[in-house]
């Protein structure tokens, strides 16, 4: 397993939150994902052989927020 932690800017309330873990959650390969509001961060623990650090990325771009 591989941690990361994302700086992840436009995240602002509870609906941002379920946005990012539950998209971000359904990714084969990711075994958590938590969100920090407050810190503008995104911890994601997944396996690499599954999922890039890319495609986890793009997935939260998806959902309308920046990846820093």
């Amino acid at each position: 397993m591989e941690k990361v932690t994302l700086n992840v800017q436009g995240m602002s309330c509870n609906h941002c939150v379920k946005a990012v873990e539950g998209s971000v959650g359904k990714l084969a390969g990711v075994e958590s994902v938590k969100v920090n509001l407050d810190a503008a961060a995104v911890d994601v623990e997944f396996n690499p052989n599954k999922v890039s650090l890319e495609q986890i990325k793009e997935t939260i771009d998806d959902q309308g927020y920046e990846v820093k």
